[in-house]
């Protein structure tokens, strides 16, 4: 096995490119799965339940066992975990999953991508932070990639209204993943990153079957065979892996390094859903996606 001779160094560099790789396909999982044949579309809330269905056990496994040797939970602790789960594995996801039923993979990845600069914003606004001159420029630069591809998309689908519903959701998914990275570090100084990530999962999961069982009723989760296909290859390659080996990235070579190799992702997710989902590619697109993760890059380097 070559990577057991492989240095710290190289080995977090590689595990953080499969983790943006296994991120990038979430949104193609989810748009391959809205395109298969049947009377009636799969929900959202109906596909995110499904997801998240399959990605319990997993975190279910590392919750029980990171919290064995761990002191217990103050309510102020559960409180906090509530809300910060509830605010980004559901929140964020289920918008999510309802945009990308309005706009294009890419489109929806490039958005998304505004997080850090949306948390830089939530930290100036509300945790007294200062906004350096290289943060102000990696706002201007990503909204302007966003805008470029906002009307790349408006010029092939035609569908100014569809585009612009989209765009709304998934900004506000990525707000609100912003807010719950804002509010999380100081959970995971406190319990650790696998236990806090895994505890907020499970709260995530309760809130999305919560969900599907007020608004949708139970005949919901039964799909055709390619739905439950696409749910399980997305709980597995797009939620518990990437979020495994993104902190065994971290680990090796820092959080800022992992950033920035992760914005390898919105460009794997426009050459993807060109091939796999034929959506269209061309040198604005392009050019707006270089000015996004230009942006992303510059507000998470030292």
């Amino acid at each position: 096995m070559p990577w057991k001779n492989w240095s710290p160094e190289t080995l977090g560099v590689a595990l953080a490119i499969l983790a943006a790789f296994g991120f990038s396909f979430k949104a193609i999982f989810v748009k391959l799965a809205y395109a298969v044949p049947q009377a009636v579309p799969v929900e959202a809330i109906t596909l995110l339940a499904l997801r998240m269905s399959f990605a319990l056990p997993f975190f279910a496994v590392i919750a029980v066992r990171s919290s064995r040797a761990a002191p217990a939970l103050s309510r102020h602790d559960w409180l906090t975990l509530i809300a910060l789960g509830l605010l980004g594995y559901y929140g964020a996801s289920i918008l999510d999953f309802i945009g990308l039923g309005y706009i294009s993979a890419g489109l929806e990845r490039l958005i998304l991508f505004t997080y850090p600069t949306l948390t830089v914003m939530i930290g100036v606004l509300f945790m007294g932070k200062t906004l350096q001159r290289r943060e102000i420029g990696a706002l201007l630069l990503s909204y302007a990639g966003i805008a470029l591809v906002f009307f790349h998309d408006l010029e092939f689908s035609g569908e100014a209204r569809s585009v612009l519903i989209g765009s709304l959701f998934i900004f506000a998914s990525s707000l609100a993943y912003a807010c719950y990275l804002a509010g999380s570090g100081r959970m995971i100084q406190r319990l650790g990153s696998l236990r806090f990530t895994a505890l907020a999962m499970l709260v995530s999961v309760l809130a999305t079957e919560l969900h599907l069982l007020v608004t949708q009723p139970l005949s919901a989760l039964l799909q055709p065979l390619p739905i439950y296909a696409y749910a399980a290859a997305m709980a597995l390659f797009s939620t518990v892996l990437p979020v495994f080996l993104q902190s065994a990235a971290i680990r090796r070579i820092g959080a800022s390094k992992s950033v920035m190799i992760g914005t390898l992702g919105p460009m794997l997710t426009i050459v993807f859903a060109w091939l796999l989902l034929d959506e269209p590619l061309s040198l604005v697109q392009l050019a707006g996606a270089g000015l996004v993760l230009a942006g992303v890059w510059l507000v998470s380097r030292r």
